[in-house]
């Protein structure tokens, strides 16, 4: 695009696209962004600081993609005060801090007079102003479907039990069009009633049928039970009418932007065997204790399997910082003694960061250790990465089950969900689910499953393909509007 194009696409009213604070959240955002203004919409991305630690160098990140992308625009909102919340999860947070930036998304939206809003999950507050402003309101949903159909039946099944979901054990939890899940792998936040958060996460599910529609990031054929389902309405209570589905991915990073220390990871990567390394990471703030880090250094070890491991610090003890960037890790007081010099040649470790999508792209990757963050879950399929399930916080536990049940994508690790969640992996159950996974014949299937959905992923995004198809009408009729 020229730079007359560009000037004529920022003339047109804009799509506003408004992530939650939250790296994940706003890359795959911005993902979406790239798609629109490539298809000739004026983008702008509003940017809300985070209330806790900024984990994510977004900074670095946003001059990268501003750069590489003139067609799109990026207005911050004034930072806000939060005072301290009743919860002791960080959502609640989220939803604090979009609700108290509403005037500065009026103040911004009533000048720009965009043709739609497109906010994610966490950003229900905005839907107020949408209302006011007469701004259409779609959700951009950067989890999968199948997460999606639980939060809309979230309503009915609040009003089926007075019991905490914490306090169900491993009972099942049903909602229509997805696998039944031990209550114990629900939402964080949903544990216990009397939390704010669980308010807040209702409050939210219930705003779902007030949007247009939901732009979902998967491939219907990824999760097609889920997808019929939601669109039949049969997962919205009773007598509220299920907005439209629209299913317009997978949508994942187009490139690593804002960190120096590429180059080690993928040097090392270049001078091992194809499909030989487990590739282990956990997310931006996924944080393991200084036992399991061991526990997994071990595992590793005994494994006898070449690996790529992104070693975070331990979450501080001060409930003052438990939202800052961790410091750098000390390697040699967080791992085994002795530990890096015995797995030198077959395993690297590299300190808070890698590259995921470029090192899952790598041929020498043949596995994939992760929190099953949905992100990340995209990235493993497009790059045909088989995965072992190893999930940490938000949904993904939830996922997990998904991935295991429905998709057969994942095999997950045993002792993770020991007392909801904060239990221990043992290095024995690392090394045999390890070596399960690269040696096996289930590993091998895994590994064939993964490979076909790569290619379903694929044709989903072609010219023709489902998601392509689903987005360019979608695309045509904001448009017609915006220059209407």
């Amino acid at each position: 695009m020229d730079a007359g194009d560009a000037a004529t696409t920022r003339a047109r009213k804009p799509v506003v696209l408004y992530p939650s604070p939250g790296m994940g959240h706003l890359v795959s955002m911005i993902e979406l962004g790239k798609v629109f203004a490539a298809r000739g919409l004026a983008v702008t991305v509003v940017v809300v600081d985070p209330p806790y630690g900024n984990t994510g160098a977004t900074g670095p990140f946003l001059a990268g993609v501003t750069a590489a992308n003139p067609a799109m625009t990026f207005h911050r909102l004034p930072k806000v005060e939060v005072p301290p919340v009743a919860s002791k999860h960080h959502e609640s947070l989220t939803f604090e801090v979009t609700r108290l930036s509403n005037p500065g998304l009026r103040d911004f939206l009533a000048g720009a007079s965009p043709v739609v809003l497109i906010i994610d999950f966490f950003c229900n507050a905005a839907l107020d102003v949408a209302d006011e402003l007469g701004v259409p309101a779609y959700m951009f949903y950067t989890s999968g479907a199948e997460i999606l159909a639980f939060f809309l039946y979230l309503p009915v099944l609040h009003a089926q039990t007075t019991a905490n979901f914490g306090e169900m054990g491993e009972e099942l939890v049903h909602a229509p069009g997805i696998p039944s899940f031990p209550a114990t792998h629900s939402v964080l936040p949903l544990m216990e009633r009397d939390d704010p958060a669980y308010a807040e996460f209702l409050k939210a599910s219930a705003d779902l049928c007030r949007t247009q529609g939901f732009l979902v990031n998967t491939f219907r054929s990824l999760e097609p039970r889920a997808v019929e389902t939601i669109a039949a309405g049969s997962c919205a209570p009773p007598g509220v009418s299920t907005p439209p589905v629209y299913c317009i991915g997978p949508l994942i990073k187009s490139a690593e932007v804002g960190e120096n220390r590429s180059e080690e990871c993928l040097a090392w990567l270049d001078t091992q065997p194809n499909g030989s390394v487990v590739f282990l990471c956990f997310g931006s703030i996924g944080l393991f204790s200084a036992e399991q880090i061991k526990e997994v250094a071990a595992g590793l070890e005994a494994s006898g399997q070449r690996f790529l491991w992104v070693v975070r610090s331990p979450p501080s003890d001060d409930p003052a910082k438990k939202f800052d960037k961790p410091p750098e890790p000390d390697l040699d007081a967080l791992l085994p003694k002795g530990f890096l010099e015995r797995t030198k040649g077959r395993g690297l470790v590299v300190k808070s960061w890698a590259p995921q999508r470029d090192v899952l792209a790598h041929a020498a990757v043949g596995g994939f250790v992760t929190h099953c963050g949905w992100n990340s879950v995209l990235e493993s399929i497009v790059a045909g990465v088989p995965m072992l399930a190893w999930p940490l916080y938000a949904e993904q536990r939830m996922n997990r089950v998904f991935l295991e049940k429905e998709m057969r994508l994942a095999v997950a690790v045993e002792g993770y969900d020991d007392d909801v969640g904060e239990g221990t992996v043992k290095a024995e159950e690392v090394a045999a689910k390890v070596r399960w996974l690269m040696e096996s014949d289930g590993g091998r299937a895994l590994l064939e499953r993964t490979l076909a959905a790569m290619r379903r992923a694929k044709a989903a995004l072609r010219d023709g393909g489902e998601s392509e198809v689903t987005l360019a009408r979608l695309v045509e009729s904001w448009r017609e509007a915006a220059s209407a």
